[in-house]
């Protein structure tokens, strides 16, 4: 006979505490961490300040240099996305950090993983701008 997990009271059925319920206080609220997620990125990590550096003034450029649209489209996403893989990496490394100070194989793996989905954003970032300013 199969063991069934327990089943949650009825009024915590498919709900966490640690979830909002919905509607637009959830949007502001979800917008607030959101903001306050880029001032933590932007005052912790100096790899993220570095690639914002880069990132703004290329974003600039774009509509001035991009021959086309989708091509414009393109440049700025590999940008953007830099920035998203470079906050997912930072979350992770901050997790790691909060989990153990002590070395540990698999925290290492962890943010050696994210180091490298970095190092392939910017790979990729810097082959769609040579690609579509390629002459």
């Amino acid at each position: 006979m199969p063991i069934e997990p327990p089943t949650p009271p009825a009024s915590d059925a498919g709900h966490s505490a640690f979830k909002s319920r919905g509607g637009l206080r959830r949007v502001l609220n979800a917008m607030r961490y959101s903001l306050a997620g880029l001032r933590a990125a932007v005052r912790h990590e100096a790899a993220f300040r570095q690639e914002l550096a880069l990132g703004v003034p290329l974003l600039a450029l774009v509509p001035f240099i991009a021959p086309g649209r989708w091509q414009a489209l393109l440049m700025a996403g590999s940008v953007v996305g830099v920035w998203i893989v470079e906050l997912v990496n930072s979350a992770v490394e901050a997790l790691a950090d909060a989990v153990s100070p002590e070395h540990h194989a698999l925290l290492g793996r962890a943010k050696d993983l994210g180091s490298a989905a970095v190092m392939l954003s910017l790979l990729s970032a810097a082959a769609v701008w040579v690609v579509v300013l390629w002459p």
